[in-house]
């Protein structure tokens, strides 16, 4: 039996004690005077206590604590948007609660308010499940929708659908995407993503060197930023840092894996558009450059990194230097890693020289490091400590 949208709701709001416990008891330990747990206790009635002592947070207790106790904990992490978010799913978790019918807009702006706030909060992989059900609502939208069209046709097939003055339909001039044409089409899968492609569970899209940048128009501004960076990692100039500024939906992402594909295994001269422009400037790209991809949506700052080669990687540095040179690049710091400080400039200098040429891409990172401001003993060290390296 197929699930109603009041089911994927539900499931959708189940997800969220998994994405929101930790980062809710973190901010309320960090900025509540004395035992946290009392205090919150007493304001908030409806918060159970379990066997343990522990708190019990489920759906209702966690957004009523947030929206309670926004000013002293979570304003100075959270902005207005995501207050909003805490409020509208307030009011969502009374309609599931009560048995009220989601039409497909309610359920799909549902979801995806689940997902946002999981998002910002970096708790990535249940704003990924959570994302999955959206997609999945937004197909049973546009099936019904189909079959509902097919059913016009069937009741009107008297009326004349003949072109005029000769205009071809417009599906015999453009082929729509596979997936779009069958009904299949997953949003997520058509958003930039650098933490997934570098992972490998990106959509071929943006996955394959080849098709991304025969997708992709090279703007001037993305032309020279690819200029540059072939300079630079070539010894011939250019800028050792480049800060991209954008809009939302600018292309920032979207430039990122440009220049992480430009650097790939797939020869540059074998990209389509890219081989072009660097023969025209007179550029080449080095066979071998390491490459660091730290996005601050996919990994919390409560999370560690478990490698294969029997590594515990706790920071933002131990996570760069890591991807830089496996365990031996690992070694450089080592010792700041495991203390949570940030390394000197002269200590990552020689990182980087051991591992030069190199590219480190960075996106998303004020998302994680709201999540340590003023909050102590997290694997990732304090806000300051990951302030330091940022100026680094």
């Amino acid at each position: 039996m197929a699930k109603s949208t009041r089911q994927y709701v539900f499931e959708g709001m189940e997800l969220l004690p998994e994405g929101l416990t930790l980062f809710v008891e973190k901010r309320l330990e960090s900025s509540l005077k004395g035992q946290w747990q009392v205090d919150v206790s007493e304001r908030y009635r409806g918060l159970q206590t379990n066997k343990d002592g522990s708190l019990n947070w489920d759906q209702q207790a966690l957004l009523k604590v947030m929206d309670m106790f926004w000013n002293e904990a979570f304003r100075d992490v959270l902005g207005r948007t995501e207050r909003s978010l805490v409020s509208e799913l307030m009011e969502v978790r009374n309609k599931v609660s009560h048995n009220e019918k989601f039409s497909y807009d309610d359920a799909e702006r549902a979801l995806d308010t689940i997902r946002r706030l999981l998002v910002a909060v970096s708790a990535a992989d249940a704003a990924d499940k959570v994302g999955a059900m959206r997609n999945e609502v937004l197909r049973i939208k546009f099936r019904e929708l189909t079959r509902n069209e097919e059913r016009k046709k069937t009741q009107n097939s008297d009326i004349a659908v003949e072109t005029v003055a000769g205009l071809l339909p417009w599906k015999d001039v453009v082929t729509p995407h596979a997936d779009v044409a069958t009904g299949e089409f997953q949003q997520a899968e058509f958003a930039a993503d650098l933490a997934k492609v570098h992972n490998g569970s990106a959509a071929s899209e943006y996955l394959n060197p080849r098709e991304f940048f025969s997708r992709t128009y090279l703007t001037d501004g993305l032309s020279d930023m690819l200029t540059h960076a072939a300079k630079r990692l070539s010894g011939k100039g250019g800028d050792p840092v480049v800060e991209l500024q954008t809009n939302f939906g600018g292309g920032k992402t979207h430039s990122l894996l440009a220049l992480y594909h430009m650097v790939g295994k797939q020869s540059a001269k074998d990209l389509p558009g890219l081989d072009q422009l660097l023969e025209r400037e007179g550029l080449s790209v080095p066979a071998k450059v390491n490459r660091a991809v730290l996005v601050g949506t996919s990994r919390g700052p409560h999370d560690v990194i478990n490698t294969k080669d029997g590594l515990t990687v706790r920071t933002t540095w131990g996570e760069m230097a890591w991807q830089l040179g496996g365990k031996e690049g690992y070694t450089f710091v080592k010792d700041c890693d495991e203390k949570g400080v940030a390394p000197g400039s002269e200590l990552l200098e020689k990182l980087f020289k051991t591992y030069s040429p190199c590219l480190i891409l960075i996106d998303e990172w004020v998302a994680y490091l709201r999540q340590v401001y003023k909050v102590e003993g997290l694997p990732s060290g304090s806000f300051d400590a990951n302030l330091t390296f940022v100026h680094l």
